[in-house]
């Protein structure tokens, strides 16, 4: 892809995340893009940082810590921001810990308490999101929701070393991105009803390239695209 269809994708993009804010009633500084890259080369990210992004998700943490390392090289001054938004085996987690700003796939008591106990030992606190199942397809992971109350209060009043920012959710792939309003809406649900427990969250993590319109009007405030700004892989 060259640098000028690159730029065009990017504002493409946030031409659309603007509108879709604006149609909420949200400012469009409400929502940040999160730059999805899994499989893209290093090449990629590079040109995406000439070119103003600063957020981007990777589902393997060993392929964004070579990427990271790549950027902190040639950008020393920037700063870059990593998320995982795939799912975290408990034997990656320290080397997550150190690559990642924020980990986007909590999903069960004892994945917290190993990511806590990593950041205590790095002196860092880590952000992280829990990641809810909304659907029942095998190929979806995260926490069932009848569990995230009890996930989320552990988080808040155990681990120190962990800052829980919000909730993060996958649903099913859809052609008529509506069909994945009920899931957004459903996320949002239980992230205000936390709220009335006292646990008071910000963030929600919702919707990819097909439907993160939908997600934004329904309250994303992080959208994870990947092929409507870098094509396919």
């Amino acid at each position: 892809m060259t640098p000028d269809n690159l730029s065009n994708r990017i504002s493409n993009v946030l031409r659309r995340v603007c509108h879709a804010a604006m149609r909420a009633g949200r400012p469009s500084e409400s929502v940040r893009l999160v730059a999805v890259t899994k499989h893209f080369p290093v090449s990629v990210v590079s040109e995406a940082v000439g070119l103003g992004l600063r957020v981007f998700g990777e589902s393997y943490v060993g392929e964004a810590a070579a990427k990271r390392e790549t950027i902190l090289m040639e950008n020393p001054l920037s700063s870059v921001s990593w998320h995982l938004i795939g799912h975290l085996q408990r034997n990656k987690v320290k080397k997550a810990v150190a690559v990642f700003d924020c980990i986007h796939s909590i999903d069960s008591i004892a994945l917290a308490a190993e990511v806590d106990a990593h950041a205590a030992r790095a002196g860092k606190v880590q952000d992280v999101l829990i990641q809810v199942k909304l659907s029942s397809e095998d190929t979806k992971t995260g926490i069932a929701e009848e569990g995230v109350v009890a996930l989320a209060e552990q988080i808040m009043s155990i681990h120190k070393n962990l800052n829980l920012t919000g909730l993060m959710a996958m649903p099913p792939f859809f052609e008529d991105p509506e069909h994945s309003r009920p899931y957004f809406r459903r996320l949002r649900e239980i992230r205000d009803a936390l709220g009335s427990r006292g646990i008071v969250l910000t963030e929600l993590s919702m919707g990819m390239s097909n439907d993160f319109e939908i997600a934004i009007e329904e309250g994303a405030t992080m959208v994870r695209v990947g092929s409507e700004i870098f094509g396919s892989r």
